[in-house]
């Protein structure tokens, strides 16, 4: 799975519609830049491919400012939507994401019920605790990593990866039912986009593509 699908389908949901440098504006603000491959032309590309896939509406609203095309803006419709909640669910739900994956499913996880985020991520646990216990039935943490020679070192960072992160999944899981967050149905939640006058601190620099 791309987190880039979520990221922009998220973005755009957010937005209601939103042009191209809205969504990289946004992704930018995020720092999506940094930690997923969500980069300006990957991002066009997919508000594209998208569209033509049938999970964005392209809209021609307007005479491009710099000569260029007209500008387009995209709006997410029910085919969309359905991909957008499969991808974020399963963005909770499965241990096996990428950390960009689960990045993106934690930035839109306000979308659902508090009460199914909490189940999503249990399943998420579940799952990093299945695969240690699968590992450990061949390598014995007790014994140190030097029991496979170097190459157990390989076990051992991959058993502290899975330790670290059910502990922050528990963590995460016990802020939101302690009532951390506003959630889906809960009132207005957090909305984590900028407004089109407003400056974005993290702008990675010039805006060439805004009109597509």
């Amino acid at each position: 799975m791309s987190a880039i699908r979520l990221l922009i389908l998220g973005a755009v949901r957010q937005h209601g519609r939103a042009h191209g440098y809205q969504v990289r504006n946004d992704l930018e603000y995020w720092g999506a830049h940094e930690w997923s491959n969500a980069k300006p032309g990957s991002i066009y590309h997919a508000l594209k491919q998208m569209a033509k896939q049938g999970l964005l509406v392209a809209h021609e609203v307007a005479p491009s400012t710099v000569g260029g095309p007209p500008r387009v803006e995209y709006e997410i419709n029910e085919q969309g939507t359905e991909e957008y909640f499969a991808l974020l669910r399963d963005a909770l739900r499965s241990h096996e994401q990428k950390p960009d994956v689960l990045s993106a499913g934690i930035g839109f996880m306000v979308d659902l019920p508090r009460e199914e985020v909490v189940a999503l991520l249990g399943k998420r646990i579940a799952g990093l605790e299945q695969w240690r216990t699968s590992v450990t039935d061949y390598y014995t943490p007790e014994d140190g990593p030097e029991q496979l020679g170097h190459i157990g070192e390989i076990m051992n960072m991959w058993l502290h990866s899975a330790d670290a992160g059910a502990a922050w999944t528990r963590g995460l899981v016990e802020r939101i039912e302690g009532g951390a967050y506003t959630f889906a149905d809960e009132g207005d939640p957090f909305v984590g986009v900028l407004a089109d006058d407003e400056e974005n601190p993290y702008a990675t620099g010039p805006h060439p593509g805004d009109d597509r």
